[in-house]
């Protein structure tokens, strides 16, 4: 009877020592494997920032690095996803707009580097020119903040319309104070801006929707000037989750993407609609 008991207890033993050895190499396994990930996951939107991370793509397949990228076309997914994790890094924002997103949805995202600036627009609706505009023209400009805040400023350098003193990045349409042709300003969404153009005399638009709805930075009837407070203001950023600034992977992509093969690619693609800032 005291052998079968010995016996079922050392068996009890072997096992509960198998099951902690178990465990202890399955935590080791997830330790190399979290320590030899070697993909970076970077939300863009299509262009031109996936685009540019496709060449970006080549230089950190040298450093090891496996580059994939996701797509979007919205301004808001690309955040909430590198918030909760599902993204490394995204690249499609300026400060400004990063700023707001995260006062506004209590996130927790960092700028990692600087890498290019989209000169804004404005482009002909149904009027052809500024000189033309007549009385009670519909003008579109983007409905989020930093956006139309950048559209506003870009009317008032044109002598459209006239803006609270001191309003700068912060402006909205209850900051215009003079608006002598009495222009119906209509809010839409950024990436819809191009489409709405055939119900629109001028629209104001992101470089990067213009871009990708086929207009050329040539085709606009007025841009933002390089010493302008946008100019100098909207510089499109490596975005990733604070505390991952100094990481490798950051590191890595932040490399790629200030290399002079990505400054020659914007330089020789985009017909200075895309201006790297490195």
């Amino acid at each position: 009877m005291k052998r079968k008991s010995a016996i079922i207890i050392l068996s009890l033993l072997a096992l509960t020592i198998g099951t902690l050895t178990g465990c202890a190499g399955k935590t080791t396994q997830e330790s190399k494997d979290t320590k030899d990930d070697k993909t970076i996951t970077v939300g863009a939107s299509v262009t031109p920032h996936a685009e540019i991370l496709a060449i970006a793509k080549d230089i950190l397949a040298k450093d090891g690095y496996t580059l994939k990228v996701v797509e979007y076309n919205d301004y808001v997914l690309p955040n909430t996803a590198l918030e909760s994790g599902e993204l490394d890094a995204n690249y499609f924002q300026h400060q400004p707009y990063l700023d707001d997103f995260n006062k506004e949805n209590n996130t927790h995202i960092v700028s990692a580097a600087s890498v290019h600036y989209e000169p804004f627009g404005i482009y002909a609706g149904n009027t052809k020119s500024i000189t033309d505009l007549k009385e009670g023209a519909k003008v579109a400009v983007p409905n989020d903040k930093t956006n139309e805040a950048r559209a506003l400023l870009l009317l008032e350098s044109q002598g459209l319309i006239t803006l609270k003193k001191n309003a700068g990045l912060e402006a909205t349409v209850i900051d215009i104070v003079e608006n002598p042709l009495n222009l119906e300003i209509v809010e839409l969404e950024a990436a819809q801006i191009v489409r709405a153009l055939s119900d629109v005399d001028i629209a104001c638009i992101n470089g990067n929707y213009a871009i990708t709805g086929g207009l050329s930075v040539k085709d606009a009837i007025a841009t933002e000037t390089a010493d302008s407070l946008a100019a100098q203001s909207y510089a499109n950023i490596v975005a990733v989750k604070e505390g991952n600034e100094e990481s490798g992977k950051t590191k890595a992509l932040v490399k790629a993407l200030l290399s002079d093969e990505v400054r020659e690619f914007m330089n020789s693609t985009y017909d200075g609609a895309v201006v790297p800032i490195f």
